[in-house]
C-alpha cells in the first residue's frame, strides 16, 4: 500500500510540474499547451485516487482542504482544456487564460504544502 501511495504522490507532483513548467517555459509569450491539460487530468485522477486511498486506510482526510483543492483543480482543467483547444485550432490564447492556468496551479501547490 505504501508503494502505491508513493507512486500516486509521484505522479501527482509530476502533473503539477508539467503545468507549471510549461507555463514558465512560455512566460514571455503565454499560451496553453496540450501538455498542461494532460498534466491537469493527471493531477485530478491521482488526487482523487490519493483521497480514496487515504479514506480506505487509516489516514486522516481534511475534507475542506480536499474540496478546495478539487475545486481549483477542476478550474485549472477546464481552463487548460479551453486553452489547448484554441491552441490546436491555431487561435490566439489570451495571456489571461494562460496565466490563470499557471497561477492557479501554483495556488493549488501552496494549499497542498502550507495548509
Amino acid at each position: 500500500m505504501d508503494i502505491l501511495h508513493s507512486f500516486l504522490v509521484f505522479l501527482h507532483i509530476l502533473g503539477a510540474a508539467i503545468i507549471v513548467g510549461l507555463w514558465f517555459a512560455r512566460i514571455k509569450n503565454p499560451t496553453v499547451l496540450p501538455g498542461q491539460f494532460h498534466g491537469a487530468l493527471l493531477q485530478l485522477v491521482t488526487g482523487l485516487a490519493l483521497v480514496g486511498l487515504n479514506e480506505a486506510g487509516d489516514g486522516d482526510v481534511n475534507h475542506l482542504k480536499v474540496g478546495i483543492k478539487l475545486l481549483i483543480a477542476l478550474v485549472i482543467a477546464v481552463l487548460a482544456f479551453i486553452g489547448q483547444r484554441r491552441y490546436k485550432k491555431d487561435e490566439k490564447v489570451s495571456s489571461g487564460l494562460a496565466n490563470s492556468v499557471g497561477i492557479l496551479a501554483i495556488v493549488n501547490i501552496a494549499v497542498a504544502t502550507m495548509w
